[in-house]
């Protein structure tokens, strides 16, 4: 008899899919605009993925509560040369398939980081090797001093080399080519939580893990992973009870779920900043009318797109006041931020025209737009109001927005013309912006997030000193000097810092961390 096709059969898999928890055990169901789109850490540096991985795979350095550095797979570092960072490894650490973590993961997680295909270069491209003392003890070889190293192995996972060599997952999933391995959905990380069953774009359930060498100090035992795009559905599910925790709490309904008597909305300011890219590189825009030049080589045109814009309108109208418009490219809690330069260019449609105008386009022209509508707070409906606000200077905006499974893999191959994305600095430093995002693409993961290419070579040689120089001033000064330069250029069009706004369950405690993760072991449902 097959069993496969028998009632037998689904009550059978019912009772051994609940082996994987106890009797009382707790379960927090979360409710999310979109999902991981891989179990593999190297595959994409995009936040959610990110924050969701960041509870199975750990990292040699960790934040806590408070956002402050703290050992993770590592349980100390110092630097004892210019070019040299010490770092002893912690012990009796398992992976979930019960392989020890030692040296050889470390040193293997760094070649696969770096390696195409990988989305992580950044995370890793200050490295220029790393030596294996003992099986708990290396060190890390810099290309030039680059004293905030610690920082930037916060989003760095480590991975078992013994797991990726056995599951042939040696190499990262490749998003821009489609290519999938092993790592794509399934994971085996040393972290306090485990995968169970996977479902993309649907739901995952995550398991604690009883091997756990570290503290947990929330309650959760299981979490099960909703995804929910559409908006009213998501926060209808966190009303009726159906899921504990959502996020993003749609700015519109922030007033609703506050008065709800058993629910509550946790704000505060997110490192991100939302932000317009262009292509800058090509002789010919792959998606416009206008043949045989590239109108986005002209600042003239890069300052006209810029004053079209109404970050106000937008912010009243699509943020409803939840979002800080901006002139930088990172935010004022980040290091490095430069007040006195934090001046947008004034909205003033008229002076757009006229740009245009000087610039060879009296009527305008036409270009495609990319836009996720699952990644940001109203990030479709911002583009939208960008389009609009384009359409009153006489460009008319194709606008193409997709769902992010399919707007990352085509962004990242550099397949677009006109862009929207956002960045959070995860080492709260202003290097990490210009090295991924303002300098010119290059080796080592250099601009790799630059993706109109914008280029200027005095950046690039600031971010390479910033990278060195250990004396605060001449670094802030130098960093000043990066942002002037960049603004002046209109590299990128900044738009704004938006707001966290993530709703719960009264009952449920959640530590809300500024770089928008959400850590599964700082939950405590009551």
């Amino acid at each position: 008899m097959n069993l496969k096709s028998t009632p037998v059969a689904a009550a059978v898999f019912v009772a051994l899919a609940c082996l994987g928890t106890t009797a009382g055990a707790v379960t927090l169901k979360i409710g999310n605009q979109g999902d991981a789109l891989s179990m593999d850490p190297h595959s994409l540096n995009e936040s959610l993925q990110l924050t969701v991985l960041e509870n199975v795979f750990e990292t040699l350095v960790s934040r806590g509560p408070d956002y402050k550095l703290t050992p993770g797979l590592a349980t100390a570092w110092k630097q004892t040369s210019p070019t040299v960072w010490h770092f002893d490894l912690r012990k009796n650490v398992q992976f979930h398939d019960g392989t020890p973590f030692t040296a050889d993961d470390v040193i293997f997680s760094y070649e696969r980081a770096k390696s195409d295909g990988s989305d992580m270069k950044t995370y890793v491209g200050q490295v220029k090797e790393i030596r294996k003392i003992n099986d708990h003890s290396i060190d890390v070889v810099t290309n030039a001093p680059f004293p905030i190293l610690p920082e930037l192995f916060y989003r760095w996972f480590i991975m078992s080399k013994k797991w990726c060599e056995a599951n042939q997952a040696t190499r990262p999933v490749d998003r821009r080519k489609g290519i999938e391995n092993a790592a794509s959905f399934r994971a085996n990380g040393t972290g306090p939580y485990r995968v169970r069953e996977r479902q993309p774009n649907v739901r995952t359930t995550f398991t604690r893990n009883g091997n756990y060498w570290g503290k947990v100090q929330g309650n959760v035992d299981e979490v099960i992973f909703n995804v929910i795009g559409n908006d009213a559905t998501r926060v209808a599910a966190l009303l009726s009870g159906e899921v504990d925790v959502m996020e993003p709490v749609p700015v519109q309904d922030v007033d609703r779920i506050k008065s709800a008597s058993n629910l509550k909305v946790l704000q505060g300011p997110e490192l991100r900043v939302i932000f317009l890219g262009m292509d800058q590189k090509r002789d010919e825009l792959l998606f416009s009318n206008v043949k045989g030049k590239n109108p986005f080589k002209d600042k003239r045109v890069r300052q006209a797109f810029y004053q079209a814009i109404d970050i106000e309108g937008i912010k009243r109208s699509v943020m409803r006041g939840a979002s800080t418009p901006i002139a930088e490219m990172f935010p004022a809690q980040v290091k490095g931020f430069a007040p006195d330069l934090n001046k947008r260019l004034p909205y003033d449609p008229e002076a757009s025209k006229k740009l245009l105008a000087e610039a060879g386009y009296p009527s305008g022209f036409e270009v495609a737009m990319n836009c996720p509508n699952d990644r940001y707070v109203n990030d479709g409906a911002i583009c939208q109001a960008v389009a609009a606000n384009l359409a009153r200077v006489g460009v008319k905006i194709k606008l193409e927005v997709e769902t992010k499974g399919t707007y990352f893999p085509k962004i990242l191959r550099r397949d677009t013309s006109f862009y929207m994305l956002g960045w959070t600095s995860s080492t709260v430093d202003a290097h990490n912006v210009l090295y991924s995002i303002m300098s010119s693409p290059g080796e080592g993961g250099r601009g790799q997030f630059n993706l109109g290419a914008y280029s200027n070579a005095r950046v690039d040689e600031l971010t390479e000193k910033i990278a060195s120089e250990t004396d605060d001033k001449k670094r802030t000064d130098m960093i000043h000097e990066a942002i002037k330069i960049h603004e002046d250029d209109i590299g990128h069009i900044p738009l704004h810092q938006q707001a966290l706004n993530w709703g719960a369950r009264k009952n449920i405690e959640l530590v809300q961390l500024p770089g928008d993760e959400m850590v599964w072991k700082y939950i405590t449902v009551k």
